[in-house]
């Protein structure tokens, strides 16, 4: 089922058109400006999204598209306030977080009691695309084991735990407007399993023109890639304006596990659910320890006494260096949150959930610069009640971002259980080997076409592939493991090879007799 947005009150609509439903505390009069710039900027803008909305006849559709831009203008004027004022991360502030903040997941009691389950909702970000790794759609239905989705591994992980377990966990996805058409057709393959799937979409925000900060698209129906959804720190207005927050605590729900759609390892885990029920957190952050392929990932630092989340599009120029130290910042976000949903109504009716905003610099196919202002959810940790971190194993931070990575979850390091990835007892180490595949790899297509079979790499350290590389069957990698085909060249591996500490350049062709 899809549950439709409420109507709220709407800044940018006219008297004539007022919305009525839940009102937000903060108004424009709240805003400080600080330059004559800034201030005209704000009435020109405003100006330009009443245009677009005073010409959407339906009614509904008018409150709708309101209620986004209304959103929308809040960020835009709050990105103008702080640019105007200069509103900076005081570096020499920042500090490490206490150990009261970042809790080791191995001082959690362990859990198997299913009782905190009927109190718990599941949702997924789905709002991103499959382009980075050439695929048409939503990312969530790349196949990406034994010919299952992200989609279908989700699924399969709460229906068992629904049936063992004798609950009615629900499955939450928040779309885009990218993926909501997509998703909403393909989740009907699902309506004879025993989850319960809510869909509903996050916002979606006009791009601004860089030069003039006005918005790129003149009408309220101009094409899709003038628009864009603002981050997914987006998910509390949406699922506060959409209704889809009083449902849940009406049903008794009191917890909510947000994941990204690509994080295999994000599932369900009863000992930190159990942790949140008896510790009265209202929000915590899943971390794990940063390696060399983590240093752009978020962390969480102690800022003026409190717990916050810093990312890199956050730190000075001056300082990038520091941010991706290992040494200083040990540990990054798994974007894994468990938040507490009766701690999201009282902060939304208050009307305080300013998350840091996330300036995102584009240039569209007609060389036009352009910038999109964005939140991510885990900026929210500093609104809540008793907030912190746990340090979780690697193993609850698997996602799939390129073919790197779905060459790992696809061999035979992992072994599908109910939907959940689970690392091989065969592999002697508690690390996952370090894949780097080459351009010619990079799209999911060209990656299926090189391999004859995934390699076996349970003794695998480190692989680099670049260049026309292709794979026979029954490969076995070991060790560390470069091979590099230049340009003119191509390599073939054979079937049945066993490479072990090998650098292989060069040509090697194996043609069919």
């Amino acid at each position: 089922m899809t549950y439709p947005f409420k109507p709220l009150t709407s800044a940018v609509s006219d008297n004539n058109h007022s919305t009525g439903g839940v009102q937000h505390p903060h108004t424009l009069s709240t805003l400080d400006f600080h330059g004559a710039s800034s201030a005209a900027a704000a009435k020109i803008m405003k100006v330009e999204l009443a245009r677009l909305g005073s010409r959407i006849t339906d009614e509904e559709e008018r409150k709708m598209f309101n209620l986004e831009m209304d959103g929308f203008y809040m960020l835009f004027t709050r990105y103008l306030n702080e640019k105007s004022r200069g509103k900076e991360l005081i570096w020499e502030k920042i500090q490490s977080p206490s150990a009261e903040q970042i809790i080791p997941y191995s001082d959690l009691p362990v859990k198997t009691s299913a009782s905190d389950l009927t109190k718990l909702a599941v949702l997924k970000l789905n709002g991103g695309l499959g382009t980075t790794m050439g695929c048409v759609g939503p990312k969530s239905v790349i196949e990406v084991r034994d010919n299952m989705t992200f989609l279908d591994l989700s699924v399969r992980q709460i229906e068992y735990l629904n049936k063992k377990h004798n609950v009615s966990v629900p499955f939450i996805l928040m779309n885009s407007f990218n993926t909501d058409e997509d998703t909403r057709r393909i989740i009907q393959k699902y309506t004879s399993h025993n989850v319960d799937i809510v869909t509903f979409n996050q916002s979606r925000h006009p791009r601004i023109k860089k030069e003039s900060l006005l918005p790129v698209p003149r009408s309220y129906d101009s094409p899709i890639e003038e628009w864009y959804p603002p981050g997914h720190g987006d998910i509390f207005e949406s699922l506060y304006s959409s209704g889809l927050l009083d449902q849940l605590l009406e049903q008794g729900k009191e917890f909510l596990f947000v994941s990204n759609v690509d994080n295999l390892g994000a599932t369900v885990d009863m000992s930190i659910l159990n942790y949140m029920v008896q510790s009265d957190a209202e929000f915590m952050m899943e971390v794990t320890d940063k390696t060399k392929a983590d240093i752009k990932g978020g962390t969480l630092i102690d800022y003026d006494g409190k717990v916050r989340l810093l990312e890199i599009a956050q730190v000075p120029d001056e300082h990038l260096e520091d941010f991706k130290s290992i040494k200083k910042f040990k540990i990054f976000n798994t974007n894994n949150l468990w938040i507490n949903l009766k701690a999201i109504k009282r902060i939304m009716d208050e009307g305080t959930m300013d998350l840091e905003i996330i300036v995102n610099h584009k240039t569209t196919d007609s060389g036009e610069k352009v910038i999109q202002l964005e939140t991510a959810v885990g900026a929210a940790i500093k609104h809540f009640k008793n907030a912190h971190g746990i340090n979780v194993p690697r193993t609850r931070f698997l996602p799939v971002k390129s073919t790197s990575d779905l060459f790992l979850v696809t061999s035979n390091l992992y072994s599908l259980v109910h939907g959940e990835l689970v690392i091989s007892s065969k592999r002697m180490f508690n690390t996952v080997p370090l894949i780097k595949l080459g351009e010619d790899f990079k799209k999911v297509q060209n990656f299926l076409q090189r391999f004859k079979s995934i390699p076996n790499i349970l003794e695998l350290d480190h692989l680099t592939v670049t260049g026309d590389v292709t794979f026979g069957s029954n490969v076995e990698l070991r060790g560390t493991v470069i091979i590099v085909a230049n340009h003119g060249e191509r390599i073939d591996i054979p079937s049945g090879s066993i490479l072990e500490n090998k650098v292989i350049t060069g040509n090697l062709r194996i043609l069919d007799h």
